[in-house]
């Protein structure tokens, strides 16, 4: 699975721990490859108390030649989340091109669109991909906007995840109740597509 996006900001890590901890939670072997630079999947996991983290083995891969070392030695019945880095289209595209599902985090506005449309573009025929929408402010005129562009263009959307300040807090607190919720439904249809391609 891989937290895909070429524009930083848009919840692409934190979609990454937390879908890890629910896949660890249902009882998965779970690595979190963490590919982007600044290692912040790694520092999350690192520097967090959080009990559902534990269990979660992480693997720094910045370059291309790490995230493919990494990638090989994650068992066949293994989960493996990638993390990527924003704005290395290179390292992206070896990332998802050994996705068995793709999902690609993004707000309503502004620049994100588009940024999520190239990701999409980048995606292998046949690889499963839905978006999860960020920050979302479900209950406003551009956010419905958004969601029915999205459907136009035919890419799913796989869940909004609330703008919550606890959600993205990072390993300063625990992960947030709200955040497990919507990123628990999110595992669902993610994993629900990676079985049914």
């Amino acid at each position: 699975m891989v937290s895909a996006a070429l524009k930083g900001g848009v919840g692409k890590t934190t979609t990454a721990v937390y879908l890890a901890a629910i896949a660890a939670a249902n009882r998965h072997p779970v690595t979190l490859i963490d590919a982007d630079p600044q290692a912040s999947s790694a520092d999350w996991l690192e520097g967090s108390d959080d009990e559902r983290l534990r269990k979660v083995s992480v693997v720094e891969a910045p370059t291309d030649r790490l995230l493919l070392k990494a990638l090989e030695r994650v068992g066949g019945g293994d989960i493996a989340i990638v993390d990527t880095p924003p704005g290395h289209e290179r390292l992206l595209t070896k990332a998802l091109d050994r996705a068995a599902v793709v999902v690609i985090p993004t707000r309503v506005g502004g620049v994100e669109t588009s940024r999520a449309e190239a990701v999409v573009d980048l995606i292998p025929a046949g690889t499963p991909a839905g978006l999860v929408i960020s920050s979302a402010r479900t209950f406003t005129r551009d956010y419905h906007d958004a969601v029915a562009a999205w459907a136009d263009a035919r890419v799913r959307v796989w869940g909004s995840v609330p703008e919550r300040v606890a959600i993205a807090a990072g390993p300063a607190q625990p992960l947030s109740e709200d955040g497990i919720d919507a990123y628990r439904n999110i595992w669902r249809r993610a994993s629900k597509a990676a079985r049914t391609s």
